[in-house]
């Protein structure tokens, strides 16, 4: 009997037998389709995440103030200053920082019309858009001639503009941000992120900001809250770190083995960790369907036996008959082979119409990805063939080595 002749077999034998072979592979099918919706759920949140800290700057650093990362946004700044940032933009002093935008936030009340809503307004130059990508979908950014008047202009997040505005269009109209009117000169496209703060903020000239809303002076200079920094490229980004460490500790009187007044945030390094989490957790989630794998392996094996059972006499015909020991093996692995494809191929299909169904959907402020790549495919389908051929090994050489005398007498 050559391969051929035992797929045909063993397709006769799984067809007359369909019930069995149907609750035989629930297993397999649970198993592969879990594998598969899992592990691409997993990358298609990888992805979300990844592009969500790209958007704000793939070779970007950001300096606050040590104290400020316990005092939020309500506008209280600490030791970082305007004066920090313009020496740190010295590129004499600093070579591989390519931009410094100076930052200062403050949740307040923001009103147009009859609505008013609570929104992060931020003080910012025109450098951030460049640091952190800030595409106009209307209108235009700030500009430094903005900046050096002090320009009661305002650039809002499309969920801002949505709040106050609907469906209005907002350019040249006038908002009140506490209590000071503002004209609207932008509109910035929607970016998404894992909170709805990612769109709802409202950036104004830092030094409109300054003046207007914080009135905030100190020993040292103009405080700020952060200075976003842009790297010359990603390979100079520890050396970008350095620099600016160097020069904020010169310029605070910090002495060797004293701690810094303030905090570096290293977006590649959150950007590593966080794909370091989610590739253990995509670890975990593929693991709860190899459990399934597993228990399928476990049923094919059985059934596998049972079937060595039910099917001795006709073993002991075909040895009679010139059947060879390795047709015989061959004939059960091959079953066992179909019996795990078929479940793999049939969970494959389960788990392509989850991931269809799923992408797209908004759970929370950002859609759903879920991506079924070809390796994905490859490695279920390949696990399901091998768990189908590994659970038939045994019963396969079972059946190879019983004596065909025995089994013709066996009733």
């Amino acid at each position: 009997m050559n391969l051929w002749e035992s797929f045909i077999s063993s397709w006769q034998v799984l067809y007359n037998n369909k019930m069995r072979s149907s609750l035989t592979i629930l297993g397999i099918v649970i198993g592969v389709s879990a594998v598969v919706f899992l592990v691409s759920f997993g990358r298609g949140h990888e992805a979300n995440i990844t592009g969500i800290f790209e958007s704000m700057g793939a070779n970007a650093i950001y300096i606050t103030s040590a104290s400020s990362m316990t005092q939020g946004m309500s506008g209280a700044t600490g030791s970082i200053t305007l004066e920090d940032a313009e020496a740190l933009a010295n590129p004499n002093r600093a070579p591989s920082v390519a931009l410094v935008a100076p930052l200062s936030e403050k949740m307040t009340k923001v009103v147009y019309g009859n609505e008013n809503s609570t929104v992060d307004i931020m003080g910012a130059t025109p450098d951030i858009a460049q640091v952190i990508s800030y595409p106009v979908a209307e209108g235009e950014f700030i500009s430094e001639r903005d900046v050096k008047r002090g320009a009661r202009v305002a650039v809002l997040g499309s969920k801002t503009t949505t709040d106050l505005f609907g469906t209005e269009n907002p350019l040249g109209e006038t908002i009140r941000i506490s209590g000071t009117q503002f004209e609207v000169i932008g509109v910035l496209e929607k970016k998404g992120g894992f909170i709805g703060s990612a769109d709802d903020f409202i950036i104004i000239p830092l030094t409109t900001m300054q003046s207007r809303l914080l009135g905030e002076t100190s020993a040292r200079g103009r405080p700020i809250q952060t200075i976003a920094v842009k790297a010359m490229s990603t390979d100079q980004i520890d050396a970008a770190t350095e620099e600016v460490t160097s020069i904020l500790r010169q310029r605070h009187n910090i002495r060797e083995g004293e701690d810094d007044d303030f905090t570096i945030i290293d977006m590649q390094e959150i950007l590593s960790s966080m794909r370091e989490v989610l590739g253990i957790m995509s670890i975990f989630l593929g693991s709860v369907g190899a459990i399934s794998l597993l228990v399928g392996g476990i049923g094919i094996m059985n059934i596998m036996l049972v079937s060595v059972t039910e099917r001795t006499r006709e073993i002991g015909i075909r040895k009679a008959v010139g059947a060879k020991r390795r047709d015989i093996l061959r004939q059960f692995l091959v079953e066992s082979a179909m019996l795990s494809l078929t479940g793999g191929i049939i969970g494959l299909t389960i788990a392509a119409l989850g991931t269809w169904a799923i992408t797209g959907v908004k759970l929370g402020p950002y859609p759903v990805q879920a991506p079924m790549s070809a390796d994905i495919v490859i490695i279920a389908i390949t696990v399901a063939i091998v768990v189908g051929l590994a659970s038939g090994i045994y019963p396969a050489y079972r059946a190879a080595g019983l004596d065909p005398i025995e089994s013709l007498r066996h009733e």
